[in-house]
């Protein structure tokens, strides 16, 4: 009998509560009172997450607050993506025991098949990246750090013709793991040109590029779907429809007020 494993379709929600949720969750499922769980969401507004380690001068802040964009840090790693039109997924897991307990990088190709699979479904080819690359790795040995995460391709992150098509970053405990993903609809480019100081938002098209101009008909229920079902097939489980659980939801508004809507947090680098 398959193993059966949670499944959450979250809507849309604020940048604060959708960090706060997946922390939430992940320590659910690090305490076995859950079993591995894969949310979808979306974001009530355009939004940046910067990556745990990350600097909060990486970004142009000042033009977020008069833009009314929330800046808040995730719990993972990474770098700094600007959300809007796109679908976002998190995933938690058990890492001391069970599938995921090789590390790092193992866990990221497991479950870099399971995304392949989805963008395969469709109707997108997609390239896995067996090592990190950088745009400027081609054209000098100096490595330009860029503060966009769709500015480089991870280990076991996908790209199609040497676009990022979704950025990736985990965070790991000795006994669990929350992945986390951005997969935009849509780039704003201009807006992502703005925030990051980067290059003019011709040349960010040549790294990253959003599924609607790879497939037109792409839609947002048409990848939950996919990501479901690949899953599945993957993992060899059966995922089970669920909301989150009271004492889930209680530590998420918890961890919004007290964390991921504080200056403190936000910009403690």
């Amino acid at each position: 009998m398959n193993a059966t494993w949670r499944y959450l379709d979250e809507g849309l929600n604020r940048a604060s509560y959708n960090m706060a949720l997946d922390e939430a969750l992940s320590i659910s499922v690090r305490k076995e009172l859950a079993p591995p769980t894969l949310r979808l969401y979306g974001w009530d507004r355009s939004s940046v997450t910067i990556g745990y380690f990350q600097k909060s001068s990486d970004i142009d802040v000042a033009y977020c607050t008069r833009k009314n964009i929330p800046v808040v840090r995730r719990l993972s790693g990474g770098r700094a993506v600007l959300h809007g039109e796109e679908l976002t997924y998190s995933f938690s897991a058990k890492t001391n025991i069970g599938m995921f307990s090789s590390g790092l990088r193992d866990s990221y190709a497991k479950i870099s098949k399971a995304l392949g699979l989805a963008f395969a479904r469709i109707g997108i080819v997609p390239e896995m990246k067996q090592r990190r690359e950088f745009p400027a790795e081609s054209k000098t040995s100096t490595r330009v750090r860029n503060p966009l995460c769709f500015h480089s391709a991870s280990y076991g992150e996908i790209s199609f013709q040497e676009r990022k098509i979704i950025g990736s970053a985990q965070k790991r405990w000795r006994d669990g793991l929350l992945q986390q993903g951005s997969i935009p609809a849509i780039i704003a480019y201009d807006e992502v040109s703005m925030i990051f100081r980067c290059a003019d938002p011709k040349s960010l098209r040549e790294t990253m590029c959003g599924l609607r101009e790879i497939v037109p008909s792409f839609t947002i229920d048409g990848l939950k779907s996919a990501l479901r079902s690949a899953f599945e097939e993957i993992f060899n489980i059966q995922f089970k429809r669920a909301r989150p659980s009271a004492e889930e939801t209680r530590l998420a508004e918890e961890l919004d007020t007290q964390k991921y809507s504080t200056h403190q947090w936000n910009f403690q680098r």
